[in-house]
């Protein structure tokens, strides 16, 4: 049986986009209805893909806002990131792509695994960002695309794989059916 892998994945996005709800989910398969905003939480999970265990350490960030200064503790010794907004709030997908240029600012790579996250997707009636917009986004940034919502276990989970997968594709372990061919 080979060993787990550590996995250090931050939760990054503005205030009240859905972060924690989206990490206590996944991590305890809950929704959290309350807000209460974030100082900074750390959850740990182990999960298995394509049969290779991970053992996932999740930083629930504080909510950022574009003036924010990004901690060095959101870029050491992190694999992944899952970038959030809400599909309900234009402001939210405005401060994700600032968030995503300090970011690479301060890890100093071009691209880091990414999964960008409309959450919210529940929220029909408030939607104001369509799923296209974050997919063209998510395409300029060569990172994934999901929406979720928070109260559904399977995105929250569905997420969280996926990173896992974009981390895999970033060490050389994608699956080999995935490796296009790119004329530049």
């Amino acid at each position: 049986m080979p060993q787990p892998k550590h996995r250090k994945i931050a939760v990054i996005g503005y205030r009240s986009v859905g972060k924690s709800s989206l990490t206590i989910q996944f991590v305890e398969g809950q929704f959290v209805d309350s807000y209460d905003p974030t100082i900074e939480n750390t959850f740990n999970k182990l999960v298995s893909v394509n049969g290779q265990d991970f053992n996932l350490q999740l930083v629930d960030t504080a909510g950022q806002d574009e003036y924010s200064i990004f901690h060095q503790s959101h870029s050491m010794d992190i694999h992944g990131y899952v970038l959030v907004y809400s599909v309900t709030s234009s402001k939210s997908f405005e401060v994700v792509q600032v968030l995503h240029d300090k970011l690479l600012d301060m890890v100093g790579k071009i691209q880091v695994p990414t999964v960008l996250v409309g959450n919210k997707k529940d929220l029909h009636m408030e939607r104001v960002i369509k799923a296209e917009e974050g997919k063209i986004l998510a395409d300029s940034w060569g990172a994934a695309f999901m929406e979720s919502s928070a109260k559904e276990n399977e995105t929250a989970v569905e997420v969280f794989k996926r990173i896992i997968l974009e981390m895999e594709k970033a060490d050389g372990n994608g699956p080999p059916e995935e490796k296009k061919c790119a004329v530049m």
